[in-house]
């Protein structure tokens, strides 16, 4: 009887090189271009460049592995390295501040996702997906609640779809729709932090506003982050009273687990931010750490740009876009007209 044949574990990292390779040669010429177009910036001339190379040239599945990696690990690296920059008494200030603004958008967000869904004919897990995701951060929260509504793979992508495509506009429509407005530094943070739904898109516009703007765009869209823990709860509950005459149904429902879900790297964030606060971190140095997480940026940018497919977001119909329009519009123009109300602006 012959020897049973061990077959080798892949390397991760030597899967993931290609990819990471890739990202991070792009980044490299759109960190370049940010310097020498610095209006426009290396996050959204990132972006577009992963959006052309991943749509025009045949990458093959062996880029996959990196792509993905620099588009959720090296975005999570760079906010990490973002903390270190920030005190955690500007992080409870700035996220306290923002908490009754994002609560009116998140409000606003499944109100006007349900209504238009009635009105545009969606069905209910969709308007979910694309509510959950405008609301509060994107593909992210899509992911999160995907496991719990267990809606078909065709629904998820449409949402993911409609929620990038907005994601892209933001970052190049909402600096130049600041500059006209005229906001402070703080305005625009915090209209962005509330009213973008990805956090690499958040980033992206908040510093290309500038430095302040990024700082506390940053710091807003993690509080709105953290949102997604209970809203994940409320799912999770809904789900299980549904099926609970189901008892097959309502085991597997009873598996959601909050680790599972929840967005670790804020905590690491906070533990940057808290090492900041000690004055262990020399300032000497501080610049250096911002410029590295800025370069991070551009490479998860860059990643999210490659792995973006406009043949799929074109297929996925108008009623989808049409409803993620209609939502993101709600949430934007709410968080003005809450700022403005409350004299932020």
């Amino acid at each position: 009887m012959s020897a049973p044949v061990s077959v080798a574990t892949p390397n991760p990292l030597l899967q993931r090189a290609p990819g990471l390779l890739l990202a991070v040669t792009i980044a490299l010429l759109a960190w370049l271009l940010g310097r020498w177009v610095p209006l426009i910036g290396g996050p959204v001339i990132g972006i577009v460049l992963g959006i052309v190379v991943g749509n025009t040239l045949p990458l093959g599945a062996r880029y996959a592995p990196g792509i993905a990696f620099a588009g959720k690990k090296v975005l999570q690296w760079s906010i990490i390295a973002l903390g270190f920059g920030l005190s955690l008494d500007q992080v409870a200030k700035t996220g306290l501040e923002s908490l009754s603004v994002t609560l009116v958008t998140m409000t606003m967000a499944f109100l006007s996702a349900w209504a238009l869904g009635r009105w545009l004919g969606v069905h209910d897990k969709l308007m979910v997906l694309i509510g959950v995701g405008t609301a509060i951060c994107g593909g992210s929260a899509i992911a999160a609640v995907t496991p719990i509504i267990r809606p078909d793979d065709h629904d998820t992508a449409f949402a993911i779809s409609t929620i990038f495509l907005f994601n892209v506009v933001a970052v190049l429509l909402f600096p130049l729709l600041g500059h006209l407005m005229h906001l402070t530094d703080l305005g625009f943070g915090l209209w962005a932090g509330t009213a973008i739904n990805d956090t690499s898109s958040v980033v992206a516009a908040g510093y290309s506003y500038s430095h302040a703007a990024g700082d506390y765009a940053t710091i807003v869209k993690l509080t709105r982050a953290t949102l997604i823990i209970p809203i994940c709860l409320v799912l999770a509950f809904v789900v299980a009273a549904r099926e609970k005459r189901k008892h097959a149904e309502a085991g597997n429902a009873g598996h959601f687990s909050l680790a599972s879900i929840f967005p670790w790297f804020i905590l690491w964030f906070l533990v940057a931010s808290a090492l900041r606060t000690a004055g262990l971190i020399p300032v000497a140095i501080q610049p250096s750490i911002h410029l590295l997480a800025e370069f991070l940026i551009i490479v998860a940018l860059t990643a999210i740009g490659l792995s973006a497919n406009l043949r799929k977001m074109i297929s996925s119909g108008p009623r989808p876009i049409l409803l993620g329009l209609g939502v993101w519009i709600a949430v934007a123009v709410s968080s003005l007209l809450v700022q403005l109300v409350i004299g932020r602006l």
